[in-house]
């Protein structure tokens, strides 16, 4: 399970014109779930981003959490995370578990989001064409992957 969360000041999902999910201060996450990953992944990999301390403290300091700052959340499903391209040029997505398995896993971490902060946890569409803006505050992004219950 793979999760790319960049803390943002604005973030938005536009599906055939119309917005779908969009959050002012907090994160904005990629999320892919792949072959084997399982909801207690989803349970550590959630716990783990609504206790992260990067947003800004009164000295400047990364050392606020998402609800220290009443912020909120957009998650996005990204199979392209598990994109390997050691090979050729063209991108293999084999790792990627497979549309019932992953939907389901991105429903299920949404909810675990969900449960975990104050603020408000919006969505994309599992599988729409979506385009997704956002305005990066730092830029602060983390890559984070959880297998067999474990943070990499």
């Amino acid at each position: 399970m793979k999760a790319v969360i960049q803390r943002v000041t604005h973030a938005e999902c536009v599906i055939d014109g119309e917005t779908v999910g969009a959050v002012k201060l907090g994160f904005m996450i990629l999320f892919g779930a792949g072959e084997g990953d399982t909801e207690a992944d989803c349970d550590k990999l959630a716990e783990k981003i609504s206790k992260l301390r990067i947003f800004a403290d009164e000295n400047g300091k990364t050392n606020l959490s998402i609800d220290s700052v009443g912020g909120d959340m957009l998650i996005i499903s990204q199979f392209t995370l598990f994109a390997d391209c050691r090979k050729g040029n063209r991108p293999s997505f084999l790792k990627a578990g497979d549309p019932a398995h992953a939907s389901r896993l991105y429903d299920y971490f949404c909810d675990a989001c969900r449960s975990r902060i104050n603020g408000k946890v919006e969505r994309g569409e599992f599988g729409a064409d979506m385009k997704i803006s956002l305005t990066n505050d730092g830029p602060f992004t983390i890559v984070m992957e959880c297998e067999n219950g474990e943070i990499k």
